[in-house]
C-alpha cells in the first residue's frame, strides 16, 4: 500500500511516497481504510526533527489522525466496528497512509452528516482548544488572546472562547484578510504576529489578557507573558516557532507582583473516556453548524511534501487534508 515516509528530517523534500506492507491489527487495534488524513502542526514539528528520541527515526510515517472505514479488527475488539465510519488517532505517527492502525480507545464513530474531511479538520484540534481553555480556567467575561489563530486549533479556540462568553477574543494572525475570517468565527480584535493592536482593546491593552492560548511559542514567548493581566494564565499548547528560549521565565519574575502563571497542556493528560465524549460532542456540533471545520485544501496523499511547504510558508488557514483516493469534497468556504 502507499504511504509517505520521512527519509531525512528537516525540509519537506525529505518526505517521499513509498510502498509499505499492509498493516495487521494487533490485540485492541483496528485497521482504518483512510479516506481523509489531517495534516497538523505537530506533523511539521516532527518532520523538522524538533522532537527527537525513540521512535523518531528515518523511515517514520508521519501523521496522527485519520478518518475512514474500519476494515479489520484485532483480538478483543468488537466485530461491530467493521464497516463503520470512524475518526482515529494513530499516535504520533502512522497516519499518512492508505490503511492506518489505531487503538480502539482512540477511535470515535462519525455521526451522519459529518464527512471524513471535516472529521480530521477538528478531530484533534477542537479537543485541544476545549481542554486547553479549561486548563486556563477561562470564565465568562474574561479577555482571551489566541496566539497563532489561523490554524485549526486557533480557529476552534476562537469559536469556543466566544461561546464561553469571553468579553474579548483577540487573535494574532498574519494578514487583515485572515483577521476578517477570524472575525466571522467570533474574534473581536485582530493583532499582528508580534501582538501589536490594529485598534484599541477595551479595557485598555495595559490591563492585559486573563487567558492567553499560545500555539506558537518560540523566541517571542516572553513578550506575550508580559501581555497577561494580573492573575493571568498562559497555556502553551504548541511550538510551531520552536521551543521558548531558556530564559523565557524571566518575564514572570519581572512581573512577580502580578501573580501571572504559565502552563503547558497536552491531550495525553485527559482520560480517554472524557476525551472521546468531548470529541463526539464536537462532531455533533459541526453537523448542527455550531462549530466549523475549516479546510484550506484537499490534496492527494503523494502531495504531502507540498502540504508541509505550504504550512512552513504560513499559507494555510485551517487545515490541509490528504486524500488517498480522489474526492468530490471541496474545501470549506472559510478556508478559501
Amino acid at each position: 500500500m502507499r504511504a509517505i515516509v520521512i527519509r531525512t528530517f528537516g525540509d519537506p523534500d525529505g518526505m517521499q511516497p513509498v510502498e509499505v506492507p499492509e498493516p495487521t491489527a494487533a490485540s485492541g487495534e483496528l485497521v482504518i481504510d483512510t479516506e481523509a488524513i489531517g495534516v497538523g502542526g505537530v506533523d511539521a514539528v516532527i518532520r523538522r526533527g524538533t522532537i527527537g528520541g525513540a521512535g523518531f527515526t528515518e523511515g517514520l510515517i508521519p501523521g496522527s489522525e485519520v478518518a475512514g472505514v474500519v476494515s479489520a479488527v484485532g483480538d478483543g475488539v468488537d466485530a461491530g466496528w467493521l464497516g463503520r465510519r470512524v475518526w482515529g488517532f494513530t499516535g504520533t505517527s502512522g497516519g499518512y497512509t492508505e490503511r492506518a492502525l489505531a487503538r480502539v480507545e482512540n477511535v470515535v464513530a462519525l455521526p451522519e452528516g459529518l464527512s471524513p474531511t471535516e472529521a480530521v479538520a477538528i478531530g484533534s484540534a477542537a479537543p485541544v482548544a476545549h481542554f486547553a481553555l479549561a486548563h486556563g480556567r477561562l470564565v465568562s467575561g474574561e479577555r482571551v488572546l489566541i496566539r497563532g489563530a489561523a490554524g485549526s486549533i486557533g480557529i476552534a479556540a476562537v469559536e469556543l472562547a466566544a461561546r464561553a462568553g469571553a468579553s474579548a477574543v483577540a487573535v494574532t494572525t498574519s494578514s487583515a484578510e485572515r483577521g476578517e475570517r477570524l472575525r466571522e468565527l467570533g474574534a473581536t480584535h485582530v493583532l499582528d504576529r508580534d501582538g501589536a493592536e490594529s485598534e484599541a482593546i477595551s479595557p485598555s491593552p495595559s490591563d492585559g489578557f486573563d487567558v492567553i492560548l499560545d500555539i506558537v511559542a518560540g523566541p517571542a514567548t516572553g513578550r506575550f507573558i508580559e501581555r497577561l493581566a494580573s492573575n493571568g494564565r498562559m497555556v502553551i499548547v504548541g511550538a510551531i516557532a520552536g521551543f521558548p528560549p531558556a530564559d523565557f521565565g524571566a518575564a514572570l519574575l519581572r512581573g512577580f507582583q502580578r501573580s501571572r502563571s504559565v502552563a503547558t497542556f497536552s491531550l495525553d493528560t485527559v482520560p480517554r473516556p472524557e476525551l472521546a465524549r468531548v470529541r463526539a460532542a464536537q462532531f455533533e456540533a459541526v453537523v448542527r453548524g455550531d462549530l466549523h471545520a475549516v479546510v484550506h485544501d484537499i490534496l492527494p496523499l503523494e502531495a504531502a511534501a507540498d502540504a508541509h511547504r505550504r504550512m512552513d510558508a504560513g499559507e494555510v488557514f485551517g487545515r490541509i487534508v490528504l486524500a488517498p483516493a480522489p474526492t468530490s469534497e471541496a474545501p470549506s468556504s472559510l478556508g478559501k
